[in-house]
């Protein structure tokens, strides 16, 4: 996983982490729930790109390189 990728996905779900966290208090169900979301897109991504880099090692181990 690229470094741009990885920094991508945290401010996501620091983002959302923050949206929660002022629905929550706000009582702004939406805000809350949007928040939510953009913690669960974040780990979604970043569970995609782990499985990149882990095929990607095994291409490598496989190929020698």
């Amino acid at each position: 996983m690229g470094l741009g990728d990885k920094i991508s996905n945290k401010t996501e779900d620091l983002g959302g982490k923050a949206k929660e966290a002022a629905g929550s208090a706000t009582g702004d169900k939406d805000l809350e729930a949007e928040g939510k979301g953009d913690q669960t897109s974040a780990a979604f991504k970043d569970g995609a790109e782990k499985v990149k880099d882990a095929a990607s090692n095994i291409k490598d181990k496989l190929t020698g390189h």
